[in-house]
Order: C-alpha cells, then sequence, then structure tokens
C-alpha cells in the first residue's frame, strides 16, 4: 500500500501515521505532488485554522493535485473542512471538491467551544466500519453543514456532519487515531475501500 499524508509544515501528521503503521503500512509523509498524485490512497491531516492552512496548500502549488486526486482522499478534522467549498474560518476559499461551507459552532450551555471530548455517532453508511453509538474524539471549533454527503453525524447542539463521502473522497470531523477501537476500524476501512 502506497499511503501518502500530506505535509503542511504542521498538524497531527505523526498521530495519524501510527495510526497507520498498526496496520503494517508506512506512509509517507510529503509534500511533493509527484509522490501524492501516484499514491494509492492520500490523506489530507488537519490541527489550526483554515486561512493558514489553505495557504500552505498553495504555497506548496498542492491545490490542483489534491483537487484532480482520482484515488481515495482522506480529510480529517481540518482537513476535512478544506475538502469544502468555503470556511467561514478566516473567510477562506478552501478546495471546493464538496458543496458547501463551514461555519463557526455556537456555544450554549453544556456545549463549550471548541467541541473537545468524546460523542455519540449516528451512522448512516455501512461502508465506514462505524456503527451507530460508537464514541469518537473532537476537537473543533468549526463544521460543516450536513448535506447529501453526510455519512454520519453527532449532536452537538445541532446536526454535526461528523463523516462525509462523495465519490472518491471521505472526511472525518472526528480524530480517528485518538479515537480507539471505532477510530482503527474507521481507518482499517479507509486502506479496505
Amino acid at each position: 500500500m502506497n499511503l501518502a499524508i500530506v505535509d503542511l509544515g504542521y498538524g497531527n501528521v505523526g498521530s495519524i501515521g501510527i495510526a497507520f503503521e498498526r496496520f503494517g503500512v508506512a506512509a509517507k509523509v510529503t509534500a511533493d505532488r509527484d509522490l501524492i498524485a501516484g499514491a494509492d490512497k492520500v490523506v489530507l491531516p488537519g490541527v489550526g485554522a483554515a486561512g493558514h492552512a489553505m495557504a500552505q496548500i498553495e504555497a506548496r502549488g498542492l491545490a490542483g493535485t489534491l483537487r484532480s486526486l482520482a484515488q481515495p482522499l482522506l480529510g480529517i478534522c481540518l482537513g476535512m473542512q478544506l475538502l469544502f467549498e468555503r470556511s467561514d474560518e478566516d473567510d477562506t476559499l478552501c478546495l471546493g471538491l464538496i458543496p458547501g461551507r463551514v461555519r463557526p459552532l455556537e456555544p450554549a450551555a453544556g456545549r463549550p467551544v471548541p467541541h473537545m471530548g468524546w460523542s455519540r455517532l449516528s451512522v448512516r453508511d455501512s461502508r465506514l466500519g462505524l456503527s451507530d453509538g460508537d464514541y469518537v474524539y473532537f476537537a473543533h471549533g468549526f463544521a460543516s453543514d450536513p448535506g447529501p454527503e453526510t455519512a454520519a453525524s453527532v449532536d452537538y447542539g445541532r446536526e454535526i456532519p461528523a463523516v462525509v463521502r462523495s465519490a472518491n473522497r471521505l472526511g472525518a470531523q472526528f480524530h480517528p487515531e485518538r479515537s480507539g477501537e471505532a477510530g482503527a476500524r474507521f481507518l482499517r476501512a479507509f486502506l479496505d475501500s
């Protein structure tokens, strides 16, 4: 398996790489366009802000490469948000691979922002390796709105897409690399897709 993790110079690439090593897959952490384009599967990680992340993608000349991928592409947390058209965070134009926008979560009693912790999934797509009721770990202050691409969701004052799927693109708002057995099942399903 030739797995590329996109290196934007920050983020959770180490923990994601370790999660895949548990399946015997040694991912290449790279910003090389040819290595990314030639990989069997690609992971776009993310921790941080949308504007900074897109600036790093543009600075490395990766936007066109990521938009043109035909192989499976998995965006994790901010990486999922970057798959959408726009983020209200820094008023950022994103990759535009999935219709819609990312907007801030609204704080409320018992629901602080950022949303950090374990939440229970409602799963619509059996191909994810996830089950209704699985708990997964979140750390985010922005989220997309639900739409036809929503494959699993959580309730955090509103329906939050936890997983989106569109053609070869898969996004996880949660952190599968930090979500125990459920996260491992999700990553295994991605490798097997």
